[in-house]
């Protein structure tokens, strides 16, 4: 069987939307287009995708299971087309790069000089978001690149995917903080019962039940800023070890141990962006200027 682009892009349409009319209106189409669209493919399929209630509609079970492969379709076709139209421009005047909170500034900055000396002429903008925002914008094509915790994730087709490395995570606090006068077998019921200061980015990566360990946390959205809080002895903090190898850190933070907290957290870092001809060259720097700043 042959089936049309249009009547993938109709039936997964109607599958999320789980309405013709609401199809019609992301798809830009009349709504008894979408709907004899729809017919043709049940009539070429010889089964029913749709249950009709109301104004609404139930997907069949025929549907789900064809759901997922119609959608790869789709968006394989929509990579085809960006990548072939990507082929006549030349190189690109500006991009974007999205990412996570508790990435330090020095390693944005590593990126950025990189990507100065390769590119001088093409602007870099540097936005924190979180995933679901990066993965919408990359797919609108208003993020180029993003650095991503894929903690738990799911990539769609149509993005480039390069898995970078876990970054370790250890515990901070100020040098004056009780915690870091503690012996190690006491430090767990006292980071219980003190303020925790977590990075939003980790909640929003769907790591809260990792990384929360005190009932009285904060939740902040950037590292400089908890770092700050510690300096002064505003509670303690999960952050990625290698803030400790740069002058990010002051000498008034110190690292402390817990016996309770043998297992390193690990967070799994990737790089996205859209296939492209043009994106490829760009992405090779911005890899190899991340794995000479980050250390282990």
């Amino acid at each position: 069987m042959n089936f049309s682009l249009e009547q993938l892009r109709a039936f997964v349409a109607v599958y999320e939307q789980r309405s013709f009319s609401k199809a019609a209106v992301k798809l830009d189409k009349h709504r008894t287009t979408i709907g004899q669209v729809i017919t043709n493919l049940e009539d070429q399929l010889a089964v029913e995708l749709f249950e009709r209630v109301g104004r609404s509609v139930v997907p069949t079970d025929d549907a789900v299971l064809l759901y997922n492969y119609a959608k790869q379709t789709v968006q394989q076709a929509m990579t085809f087309d960006k990548v072939a139209l990507s082929l006549s421009y030349g190189e690109l005047e500006s991009i974007t790069i999205a990412y996570c909170s508790f990435i330090p500034p020095w390693v944005i900055a590593d990126i950025r000089l990189d990507l100065h000396t390769q590119y001088p002429n093409m602007k870099v903008n540097f936005i924190i978001r979180t995933k679901p925002e990066i993965k919408k914008g990359i797919v609108d094509g208003s993020i180029h690149f993003a650095f991503v915790n894929i903690y738990r994730s799911d990539v769609i087709n149509s993005i480039e995917s390069t898995y970078l490395k876990n970054l370790p995570f250890g515990l901070f606090a100020g040098n004056n903080n009780p915690l870091v006068a503690m012996d190690s077998s006491e430090t767990f019921h006292g980071m219980k019962n003190s303020r925790q200061l977590i990075l939003k980015s980790l909640i929003d990566d769907e790591m809260g039940e990792k990384v929360i360990f005190s009932a009285e946390y904060e939740v902040i959205d950037q590292l400089a800023l908890v770092v700050k809080f510690l300096e002064r002895n505003i509670g303690w903090s999960l952050l990625p070890k290698n803030i400790i190898h740069n002058d990010f850190v002051s000498e008034h933070l110190s690292t402390f141990e817990c016996d309770q907290f043998q297992e390193t957290i690990q967070v799994p870092l990737s790089l996205w962006n859209l296939h492209s001809k043009q994106i490829s060259p760009i992405r090779k720097v911005i890899i190899d200027a991340f794995n000479q700043s980050v250390t282990d």
